[in-house]
């Protein structure tokens, strides 16, 4: 199975009343044990790199290359969207020239009037390729790639202008926030996304779902979010078992226990798990 944009799978999970996941890729083991659940489900998935973890790897250029050779080497026969997450202008163009098959243009610290300018050319831009295009209203708590929110709710008058530049999918702000989720946080604001859905048909976007206890996310899900981005929880999952691995001893005890190969094993498992795990969260049926 080729790359795929995400324009026909998104749609139909809205109309579902379910949602594909958005797992951001860090490296080899985090892209082979995403693409492994997804392929092990049967399900579609949507594989991301911000902008930071791309330069981390070596540019976009070598993490679509990764993506798709490691796609070919593990036989992948589900559906798989190659995004890029939270992009700057300048980051959404580069991604579309050199082949991504979606992209996201998160314009929502600038003036609203330029978001929406620069949302239009990337979406004239991604759809004369062929390509899906993500845009945000409202900003998503916390930080991504240096990049603050406070977390405030999305006008819904700003989001019906975004929406209307044909763009794929719209991330909005319902109260999420990136990262670990603080003890007083007050939960997902399901009123505004209900505004939100009412007037937009859109598949909208739940960011920062790391955290959000499950019966929110579905209610989430149930009215109208149809992709879900998870990273925090997988970072969690792998930092814990590479720290549980080593604290056992067996980087020392056992037969070449410090080869990377098995010291990031588990590690690797366990964000294979945690996406399998949120796959039957978010409903993904298996791909046709």
């Amino acid at each position: 199975m080729s790359l795929v944009n995400g324009n026909e799978i998104f749609a139909e999970a809205r109309k579902g009343h379910y949602a594909v996941g958005a797992f951001n890729t860090n490296n080899l083991e985090w892209t082979r044990a995403i693409l492994g659940a997804a392929q092990e489900k049967g399900t579609p998935v949507l594989i991301q790199t911000s902008m930071g973890a791309a330069k981390y790897m070596g540019g976009y250029e070598l993490c679509l290359n990764l993506v798709q050779q490691t796609m070919k080497s593990m036989n992948i026969t589900v559906p798989v969207i190659m995004h890029l997450d939270h992009g700057n202008y300048e980051a959404a163009k580069e991604c579309i020239e050199v082949g991504y098959n979606s992209v996201m243009f998160d314009g929502h610290d600038l003036p609203f009037a330029e978001n929406l300018e620069k949302t239009k050319e990337i979406v004239k831009l991604a759809h004369a390729k062929g390509m899906s295009v993500e845009a945000e209203v409202g900003s998503i708590g916390g930080e991504e790639d240096g990049i603050i929110g406070e977390g405030e709710l999305a006008d819904v008058e700003e989001a019906k202008q975004i929406a209307a530049t044909g763009v794929d999918y719209l991330a909005c702000g319902i109260g999420n926030i990136h990262g670990q989720y603080p003890e007083n946080w007050k939960g997902l604001k399901f009123e505004r996304l209900q505004e939100l859905a009412d007037v937009i048909s859109t598949p909208l976007v739940l960011h920062g779902g790391s955290g959000i206890p499950k019966e929110q996310i579905q209610k989430a899900i149930s009215m109208g979010v149809a992709k879900v981005n998870v990273n925090t929880e997988c970072q969690m999952a792998f930092a814990a078992a590479t720290r549980k691995y080593i604290e056992e001893g067996h980087d020392q005890n056992d037969i070449k226990g410090y080869d990377p190969r098995k010291l990031l094993a588990p590690g690797t498992k366990a964000i294979k798990d945690t996406v399998e795990s949120r796959i039957e969260w978010f409903g993904t049926p298996a791909a046709k």
